[in-house]
Parts: structure tokens; C-alpha cells; sequence
């Protein structure tokens, strides 16, 4: 069970965060959830799609495998691609709010349960804080990282209500052959309807423009050559 405490210098002077990705909870899944503000980069890596959630709403996901269980960028300890996923690079963090003085602010939380958290040297692992008490060059990244990542929710939200009024989202299904050992099929996923898109009266595109969506959009339609990419580590671990 998670235990998300507020993170201070004093408390946690000596935290470190052991960078081995298999200790993830995202270790064993074939998509995480992605967003508009990292599609460019992401996209250079990863097919972007649509899954849907527990309620039934679209999230932006990037594939990270071809069946369920399944992390092709894991490999041992290291992630074999330069960019990471927003909710990869966060680690053990989360963002939430704290009082102080009266004052609600965005405040970083640690899980103490978290594997990766550790309080001694360890391989592979980083400090979160410097000797003297300020915020080491990790902990400022994953500041960064948190605050896209609370940015992106209403920014997300949005651009899937647009999609969804002009009737962008479709489902697919790829049958992949890896080489002998059978086909893979790859279903219960969404994209971008490109018939529809063409279609789009210049009012609707405009729109989307404006509020920096259709280059997502183009984003995420790139990004499907990167399935060659998964066929590919696919093979290679087969």
C-alpha cells in the first residue's frame, strides 16, 4: 500500500531514488498515459493512442507493448528509448496540496513505500536533496515533470472533448506477424479518424488550431509508424 508523505529537506535529507525501472509499477504494462504537451517527443518513440478508462473516458496512452503484461522498453533496469514518458520520469512522486500559513499550494508527495526510495547508497540510485539542504538537479526535473503532468489534466480533457465533437476518434485492430512465431493482434484501442479529419469544415480545423490541438493531432497520427519499432523489440526479445 502506497504512503505519499509531503516531501521536506529535513525529514528527508538523506532520500535517495533508485533509478531502476523494473522496480516500477509501470514495469508490467503494455501503455501509460501520455498528453498533448510531450506528444512531439513522445512521438519519436512510442505509437499514441487512445484507451479508454474505468469510467469509459478517452486518455492519450502511449504503447509500450503488443498484449497485456507486456514492456518492451524495459530492459533489465534501463528504458531503451531517450524520452520517457511524463508518468515514467515522475517516479515516486506525486503532486498534491498543503497548507502552510493558511496558504493551499501545489506541494511534492514521496511514497515511502515506493521500492525505488531509499534512505541508504544503492546502486543506480540519485539524491533528492544536496548536502546543504537545497533541491538537487533531480528533484527540480521532477518538479517540472509533476507540474506538466497537473497542467496537462484540464489541457487533456479538452482536447478529447473537441475530438470527440467532431467525431475524430475511431477503433482499430493490427494483426502483426512476428516472423513464424504467429500473429499478434492488437485491438481495444482508438485513433484519429483521418477520412473525418480531411472532412473537417475549415471552422472546426481552426479551432483545433487555435487551441494547438491539430499539431497533436498530426502527432499522434506520425507516431503510428512506431509500431514497427515495437515489431521490432519484439522480435529482438523473442
Amino acid at each position: 500500500m502506497a504512503n505519499h508523505v509531503l516531501l521536506n529537506n529535513v525529514e528527508h535529507k538523506n532520500l535517495k531514488v533508485i533509478q531502476d525501472f523494473s522496480l516500477s509499477p509501470e514495469a508490467s504494462q503494455m501503455c501509460v498515459a501520455a498528453f498533448p504537451a510531450e506528444a512531439r517527443h513522445a512521438q519519436a518513440h512510442y505509437p499514441l493512442v487512445f484507451a479508454k478508462d474505468g469510467d469509459g473516458k478517452y486518455q492519450m496512452v502511449a504503447l509500450l507493448g503488443l498484449e497485456q503484461g507486456e514492456n518492451l522498453f524495459l530492459d533489465n533496469h534501463r528504458w531503451r528509448a531517450s524520452y520517457r514518458p511524463l508518468v515514467i520520469e515522475r517516479g515516486p512522486f506525486l503532486i498534491g496540496r498543503s497548507t502552510t500559513d493558511g496558504q493551499e499550494k501545489l506541494s511534492i508527495y514521496v511514497d515511502m513505500n515506493d521500492p525505488r526510495v531509499v534512505n541508504e547508497e544503492s546502486n543506480h540510485c540519485v539524491d533528492v536533496f544536496l548536502p546543504h539542504g537545497g533541491n538537487s538537479e533531480y528533484i527540480d526535473n521532477i518538479a517540472n515533470v509533476l507540474s506538466t503532468l497537473h497542467e496537462s489534466q484540464a489541457t487533456h480533457a479538452e482536447f478529447v472533448k473537441l475530438l470527440e465533437a467532431n467525431k475524430l476518434i475511431e477503433s482499430f485492430v493490427v494483426d502483426i506477424e512476428l516472423d513464424g512465431s504467429g500473429t499478434s493482434r492488437l485491438s481495444g484501442f482508438y485513433t484519429i479518424n483521418e477520412d473525418v479529419l480531411k472532412s473537417l469544415h475549415s471552422d472546426a480545423l481552426g479551432e483545433l488550431h487555435q487551441k494547438g490541438f491539430l499539431s497533436t493531432i498530426y502527432m499522434m497520427l506520425a507516431s503510428m509508424s512506431q509500431l514497427r519499432t515495437l515489431v521490432t523489440l519484439k522480435k529482438e526479445r523473442a
